[in-house]
């Protein structure tokens, strides 16, 4: 297929700031960009004008958005912040405002310059967006082996890209750095790897500490400086929610951005978990490696906008604006903290009944937590029939992730965590006899 104009124009730009960005990028990466030529510009140029009819919106004859009263009635926005379309990118004030949320929650950053963050339908359209960007049919992702089941849809459905993992853990219960450096150090059939990393991971709510970070971050450069091109996405969906001192807190971005020329990292966050707001579909994607220029930046967030345009047209207009308000609301910080604190509440709690019932570990193992929305146990009991009798005869719901369950104490109530893991053990000892 030959190649648009503005996508070359794209590539070349991102080809002399620099070249290895380019071999990363997939065939549909290589081939999208955001389109300045057409619709989009005749109607920027069109603003201002005393008639314009360019717009694919309807206007009142005062120039407000045409709305419905039933609807407009129940929202507290003015309506232009509401009706209207978004830009592909998102809203200029949503990135600003973002970007600068990323760098205070992220001092390491500080002097790396990364790209301006791109609006995606939150999360799973972000890495979607991201496998349209960087993942040819045949390619493989590495990855823990205690993942998030939509990333098979994502990477594998969707664009034909394997999942190659390793174990999450090692037998002293910490990452597997050697399982990522040795994925890392094997023939790549053409010069590229690419790596997703979760943290806090789903399903696992592992978080690493910093020794085992500065090994992930000398894996991955060190499969950058014998020549391969790194792909790094960063899932970080749960950024935050880090509940044990000593715990890195920070995201792996702040040391992948400016790693080496090579590495390209990838950060995909938003506020559906950061902000509780899981309904909103607000999510961003950023970019940052080591000598990145404004014009590699400005190419990358091009595409990126050019993909999202082709997919979805664009991110929810009143979920941006709303988060907006809340962002620059004096009682923001206050109400973080509260929902952080119910968190910490139910982590704590989980770690101290797990503590106090030393005779669980006869039928279920907890693996290593210390973050997120959940933590997982490895059963004596075979994990399906374990789901299936909870459901049965204890009226519990947990996630049966093929050896493991995966329990989300960030949805069960405080007082009744108790009787959450109560459930798990009877329902085990049942199944087993012992």
């Amino acid at each position: 297929m030959e190649l648009d104009p503005q996508a070359v124009k794209l590539n070349d730009a991102i080809k002399a700031a620099n070249p290895a960005v380019l071999d990363m990028l997939s065939a549909k990466g290589k081939a999208i960009f955001f389109p300045k030529l057409g619709i989009l510009a005749q109607s920027a140029e069109a603003n201002g004008k005393e008639i314009n009819a360019t717009i694919g919106i309807a206007l009142e004859d005062d120039g407000s958005p045409v709305a419905l009263p039933s609807i407009s009635k129940n929202l507290h926005l003015p309506a232009g912040d509401a009706y209207p379309y978004a830009p592909s990118p998102g809203r200029a004030d949503i990135r600003k405002i973002w970007k600068g949320m990323i760098e205070k929650k992220n001092p390491g950053l500080a002097g790396k310059p990364f790209s301006n963050p791109v609006v995606t339908a939150a999360l799973t359209h972000g890495l979607s967006m991201a496998g349209y960007l960087f993942c040819d049919e045949g390619d493989t992702v590495i990855l823990p082996d205690l993942f998030w089941e939509n990333y098979g849809l994502i990477f594998t459905n969707a664009f034909g890209a394997g999942l190659d993992t390793f174990p999450t853990y090692t037998d002293k219960g910490v990452f597997n750095v050697a399982g990522l450096q040795a994925k890392l150090a094997a023939p790549s059939k053409n010069g590229k790897k690419i790596v997703l990393l979760n943290f806090p991971n789903n399903p696992s709510g592992y978080t690493p500490y910093p020794e085992e970070v500065k090994g992930i971050v000398a894996a991955v450069n060190a499969a950058a400086a014998k020549g391969d091109k790194v792909v790094l996405l960063i899932d970080d969906a749960y950024f935050g929610l880090v509940f044990e001192p000593g715990v890195y807190a920070q995201s792996i971005f702040c040391d992948l951005a400016d790693l080496h020329q090579n590495v390209l990292a990838v950060k995909i966050d938003g506020a559906t978990k950061e902000d509780y707001v899981w309904g909103f579909r607000v999510g961003f994607l950023s970019y940052g490696i080591k000598g990145g220029t404004p014009a590699l930046y400005e190419a990358l967030e091009a595409k990126t906008g050019g993909a999202i345009r082709g997919n979805i047209s664009n991110s929810s207009n009143p979920a941006q604006s709303l988060l907006v308000r809340s962002w620059s609301a004096g009682e923001y910080a206050a109400e973080k903290d509260q929902k952080f604190n119910l968190l910490k509440k139910r982590y704590d709690e989980v770690k101290r009944i797990l503590a106090a019932h030393p005779e669980y570990k006869e039928q279920f193992t907890a693996l290593p937590f210390n973050s997120g929305y959940f933590m997982c146990i490895k059963p004596k009991a075979d994990p399906e029939q374990l789901r299936q009798k909870l459901l049965k005869d204890y009226s519990t719901g947990t996630i049966n992730f093929g050896s493991i369950l995966r329990l989300a104490f960030s949805a069960t109530p405080t007082g009744k965590l108790e009787k959450l893991f109560e459930n798990v053990f009877k329902a085990s000892k049942e199944l087993t006899g012992t």
